[in-house]
């Protein structure tokens, strides 16, 4: 059975088939007669001939950090829900946090037949930005906001300065902040620099013992902070660049007798489930990674139909004040 044969038996044109098959226009008479053929043969049209027709996929490539990440979850989530509902399926690549990963499935995406790709990004280096500019297809970056290109990304800085401002307003003055490497603008750079922007609006000294930098795990909060206390027992308060660092700082805390929040304040950038059941509950800039995830799919979907750039989106963030920090 081919489209030959259904036009024959509906009594239309080969091309109406064609059309009706591609989402083209038919009268809605003939609409009612080819689907009525279609539904009594069981005809599936073929996705490689379709393709070749349409120069199209449906397929969109999806590059993540670390797809066991509660965020990363949402992003995707977010992603899948708007694709799905606009005929298109993702194809997953995972790297692991491993750059080189990421450069590979680039490399992949830009050879293989997807109609665009999504790159949920930390660390964005010249190889990317070299594989990116000679892509044939659209591609949106989320995380991180790279100029000349379509990106969805969060008010790092400002969510960074509230937050410090928060601890300041309760009474916190030996505010600490444990980030991670400044190769990542936005969890990194821009992070950093609202803590301590706002500690110098503030009149607060900036105190470079009381600032370390780690990687995006409990471990590493739980080893900074250890260093830390250890060399500053008159901190009141751990400001941490992820909830996963927060994590590990709290875990020293506790082991160690520490009371949070009456001794110190312990809180973080990005929001999770975990943030709202651990003990005592932790305050974070709650960011909107599932918003993330539906802008960068509907930005994506946007350039694959008209072939034009479209604006970068910044999201806001959400202070959750909860029981880690002082009041």
């Amino acid at each position: 059975m081919n489209i030959i044969d259904i036009a024959k038996l509906s009594g239309v044109s080969k091309s109406t088939v064609s059309r009706f098959l591609n989402d083209g226009y038919v009268s809605e008479e003939n609409r009612s007669k080819i689907q009525k053929v279609i539904d009594e043969t069981g005809f599936i049209p073929s996705s490689y001939a379709k393709t070749l027709r349409t120069k199209k996929t449906n397929l969109i490539g999806v590059i993540l950090p670390k797809i066991s990440s509660e965020t990363i979850g949402k992003i995707v989530s977010g992603i899948s829900e708007e694709t799905s509902n606009s005929g298109y399926n993702i194809i997953l690549g995972n790297t692991d946090l491993n750059i080189e990963k990421e450069i590979e499935y680039l490399q992949i995406f830009k050879n293989k037949n997807v109609d665009g790709v999504i790159l949920v990004a930390t660390i964005v280096t010249q190889k990317h930005l070299d594989i990116i500019k000679d892509m044939k297809i659209p591609i949106v970056i989320v995380g991180q906001k790279i100029d000349g290109y379509p990106c969805v990304y969060h008010s790092d800085y400002e969510a960074s300065y509230d937050m410090t401002k928060y601890l300041i307003q309760k009474g916190h003055k030996k505010i600490s902040y444990i980030g991670v490497t400044k190769d990542d603008i936005s969890a990194g750079l821009n992070r950093e620099l609202g803590y301590k922007d706002c500690l110098k609006s503030n009149k607060l000294k900036i105190n470079e013992s009381l600032i370390k930098i780690g990687e995006f795990s409990q471990e590493s909060g739980y080893k900074n902070a250890k260093e830390l206390i250890e060399k500053n027992k008159d901190i009141d308060a751990i400001f941490c660049a992820t909830y996963n660092i927060a994590l590990g700082a709290i875990e020293y805390l506790k082991e160690v007798n520490i009371n949070i929040p009456n001794d110190v304040s312990v809180c973080a950038i990005g929001d999770s489930k975990i943030s709202n059941i651990i003990s005592p509950r932790l305050t974070t800039m709650h960011y909107y990674y599932e918003n993330s995830g539906i802008e960068s799919a509907r930005m994506i979907l946007k350039m694959i139909d008209s072939k034009n750039g479209v604006n970068s989106i910044k999201l806001g963030y959400k202070l959750k004040s909860r029981e880690s920090v002082k009041i």
